[in-house]
């Protein structure tokens, strides 16, 4: 009772502001809770973990984009056709290998992965019926790249994976064949945690990686909207997985009603013309590597790199934001608003003491001070991940402070984590303001790692020289 009493007591005391705001933006543990159909309907949601990536669950607008987000659609009016109580779905969107670790927490009740997902032995869950058959795992280039004809020709090169991507497994099995005939294996670049398959085939297409692996299906959906990727089907990697959605074996009468309702099913004809519509033009990142952006950026970098540093960022991704807002061209203007190099706005450069931001270093020094008092003042906190306070500091450099900010908020309150932009935050702003600013800062992003991978090269190639403030 005096402990009780005690926890009362302090909790009527006020918090500071800034555990306030360390409250607001808290991610909650969920209670271990593993449910049948009948806990699921008595508490009116169907929790559903579902792959975070774009391809299988994004909503943009209010348009449905996701692959499989209609099929669980259909599947909520299956499970009320006879209900009084109408039972609703909840979206629990995570990265693939925390799916069913977080099933078996009990954070959800229904694993939707979208792709290819083999359980481990010791994960101790029920798979629906095969909602896919044998999937192939295919070889993904650029049009006009070497075409492979037979696996041993891959002996020796490098090919980039989304994580956790179902071609490791296959790739295993090729270098088991590679090895028996005494050849190299083929080596895998994992690429970084904020790209899904998606966005490593966009970064196919435009040649800054070279080859990808991943299920046909998905190839072949986003080859509508990437036209420039080819797919090499003759050379399958592997072909006899299935795809499945997965409960926890103590949910009997939930599998038994998936059982009835996934035979009922099939895809509507036109499932794709929102997911065509909204990302034919906005899957666009070009090579920031070509001999002509290398001799521009060469000669930019003694600015990056000076007001980078005086800034605590990374030269290569102040580059990576001048790539995207004014391809390199210092000279870029748009009337009396955003110029040069960085696109800033005279405003924003007086807002951190730059009066001039039309002369390269002014523009350079104003983007760059004004990063750093966004981040600062509204990312610094020590939940946000690096990568991820990038992210926000750019959105918010897109969109404004105050709107990312309100979109964090919001992510809290659905149980997204507002301390991760890619896949989370991002899935509000999707939904809120459209493609703008998600592709904003997947863009930059995808340019920093470009530059990145080239490290060594762009920073050995001419001696820095100092610019003068």
């Amino acid at each position: 009772m005096r402990r009780r009493l005690l926890i009362g007591l302090l909790a009527l005391l006020p918090l500071t502001a800034s555990a306030r705001m360390a409250e607001s933006l808290r991610v909650d543990k969920p209670a271990v809770l593993t449910r049948d159909l009948a806990e699921i309907r008595s508490s009116g949601e169907l929790r559903v973990l579902i792959n975070q990536n774009r391809n299988t669950s994004a909503e943009i607008k209010g348009q449905t984009i996701g692959v499989e987000l209609q099929r669980l659609r259909a599947f909520e009016q299956f499970l009320n056709r006879d209900s009084r109580r109408k039972l609703t779905i909840k979206l629990v969107p995570k990265a693939k290998a925390q799916l069913l670790p977080a099933l078996l927490r009990g954070e959800g009740d229904l694993v939707v992965p979208g792709e290819l997902l083999e359980p481990a032995p010791e994960q101790q869950v029920s798979a629906s019926r095969a909602l896919q058959h044998n999937v192939p795992i295919v070889l993904v280039s650029a049009k006009g790249a070497r075409r492979y004809v037979r696996v041993q020709q891959l002996a020796g090169h490098k090919l980039t994976l989304a994580q956790d991507s179902a071609a490791a497994q296959a790739i295993a099995a090729v270098n088991q064949q590679l090895a028996e005939r005494h050849l190299a294996p083929l080596q895998i670049e994992w690429a970084p945690a904020s790209l899904a398959a998606e966005d490593v085939l966009e970064m196919v297409q435009a040649g800054i990686y070279p080859l990808t692996a991943v299920e046909l299906p998905v190839a072949q959906r986003w080859l509508k909207v990437l036209p420039k990727l080819r797919i090499d089907q003759h050379l399958q990697l592997d072909n006899q997985r299935d795809t499945h959605w997965y409960m926890s074996r103590q949910a009997p009468m939930l599998a038994a009603t998936l059982e009835q309702f996934l035979p009922t099913y099939s895809p509507s004809a036109d499932q794709d013309v929102a997911f065509m519509r909204v990302y034919r033009r906005v899957y666009r990142v070009h090579n920031p590597l070509t001999r002509n952006a290398r001799q521009k950026l060469e000669k930019l970098r003694p600015t990056l790199q000076l007001y980078g540093t005086q800034n605590n960022f990374d030269w290569l991704s102040l580059a990576a934001l001048a790539y995207k807002e004014s391809s390199l061209n210092a000279q870029a203007r748009t009337g009396s608003g955003p110029s040069g190099l960085m696109q800033i706005t005279p405003a924003a450069a007086r807002s951190v003491g730059v009066s001039n931001s039309h002369t390269l270093e002014g523009n350079v020094q104003a983007a760059a001070k004004y990063m750093a008092m966004l981040r600062k003042r509204f990312f610094a906190s020590p939940a946000i991940a690096e990568p991820e306070r990038l992210a926000f500091v750019l959105a918010a450099y897109n969109l404004g402070p105050q709107r990312v900010q309100g979109m964090r908020t919001e992510a809290k309150r659905r149980g997204l984590n507002p301390n991760q932009w890619f896949f989370q935050v991002e899935r509000v702003a999707l939904e809120q303001v459209g493609m703008g600013v998600v592709t904003y800062v997947s863009s930059v992003n995808k340019y920093q790692l470009a530059f990145a991978r080239e490290r060594q090269t762009l920073e050995s190639s001419k001696p820095a020289v100092t610019v003068r403030k």
